[in-house]
């Protein structure tokens, strides 16, 4: 079952991501740099250049942002006068884990994702997607979700290829960024990878996989694309993903003083789960799993008063075409079979 979390939870919630978005820019940029405007495509960008002094080389310029940003914008205008809070946020994880009863990650898991928001994986716009995600939706909703416990050593990310070249910088190489946590880690060969290794793996399982939303010819499934913002990693295609990680959502992850990050919106998550799990082999247990995620996150967003952000999601992804709405209804099928499908809130005629 959910449960709708206190207003103090909420509130708490909110404030910790506010706080750890002011350490991220504590944390990229030193005061000594300067901001700037780069206009890309008709749209404006705010860039940062570190100082020169002392430089034997010239400094690239980090991207941070679009500029009607309002969270960005709102940092580069204090950005001298945030400082990092560090203890004051471990408290209020240890409080939201503790009272709230909200999820935390298994700390390996946790110390990647920490690595990576370092080297800038979220500065570069990418997402993480899959259970990982899922786990963090409570802040998100302001509810506890039922099945939040279960555990994975699976971090998946996302990107879609025209940010990743849009943004015109890149995180240090992704192989030394995952070292830095585990020496262990080595890239997992495949087919089609001359351009770089999209899925890394260390000792006990722990892996690491790097995906981009595949909207061509199905020539691109099984090979991965070079995405030039990941430090040498590369992505593997996958349908649908474009739908999940259109305009994702920031929340943070309950390790250490929290860690901000992007999420895709929670609404097309459920949506996007029901179109994967008619499309999954019925014999791994997997598809029974995201079935479950979308049943909770469906109630969830029902009983928060944002059915419309579902309603949303459900009718743009009927539209994309037969196959989206044949994956939709053969996933739902199987809630109403087992008798719990949240989803009836949507039909026509209880509108």
């Amino acid at each position: 079952m959910t449960r709708q979390l206190d207003m103090v939870y909420t509130t708490m919630s909110a404030e910790l991501l506010d706080r750890a978005l002011d350490a991220q820019f504590d944390l990229d940029f030193d005061e000594a740099g300067t901001f700037k405007k780069r206009t890309v495509k008709d749209r404006d960008y705010w860039y940062y250049k570190p100082s020169e002094r002392g430089q034997t080389e010239a400094v690239r310029e980090k991207y941070v942002g679009p500029a009607d940003d309002p969270e960005i914008a709102s940092r580069v205008a204090r950005f001298r006068q945030i400082k990092d809070d560090y203890q004051a946020r471990r408290k209020i994880v240890a409080t939201l884990v503790r009272e709230a009863r909200l999820f935390r990650p298994e700390q390996r898991v946790g110390d990647v994702v920490e690595a990576l928001w370092k080297a800038g994986l979220f500065r570069v716009r990418a997402c993480l997607v899959g259970t990982i995600a899922y786990q963090t939706y409570g802040t998100v909703i302001g509810c506890r979700l039922a099945d939040t416990a279960m555990q994975t050593g699976d971090i998946d990310i996302a990107q879609f290829h025209s940010i990743s070249v849009a943004v015109d910088d890149s995180i240090p190489p992704i192989l030394d960024v995952l070292k830095s946590v585990d020496d262990k880690f080595r890239p997992v060969p495949q087919l089609g990878d001359e351009h770089g290794a999209a899925k890394f793996q260390a000792s006990g399982g722990l892996r690491v996989e790097f995906l981009t939303p595949n909207r061509g010819s199905d020539d691109h499934l099984g090979k991965p694309a070079k995405l030039p913002a990941l430090g040498g990693a590369t992505a593997e295609p996958l349908r649908f993903l474009d739908f999940l990680i259109h305009q994702p959502v920031r929340t943070v992850m309950l390790h250490k003083g929290g860690i901000p990050i992007f999420v895709p919106d929670p609404a097309r998550y459920a949506v996007h789960k029901l179109i994967v799990s008619a499309r999954r082999r019925q014999d791994n247990g997997k598809d029974l799993k995201d079935l479950r995620q979308a049943q909770n996150l469906a109630l969830a967003l029902s009983e928060t008063g944002r059915l419309e952000d579902l309603r949303d999601a459900y009718d743009e992804a009927l539209s994309r075409g037969p196959q989206w709405r044949e994956a939709i209804a053969k996933s739902l099928d199987r809630l109403t079979a087992l008798g719990v499908n949240a989803f009836d809130a949507l039909k026509p005629a209880n509108r």
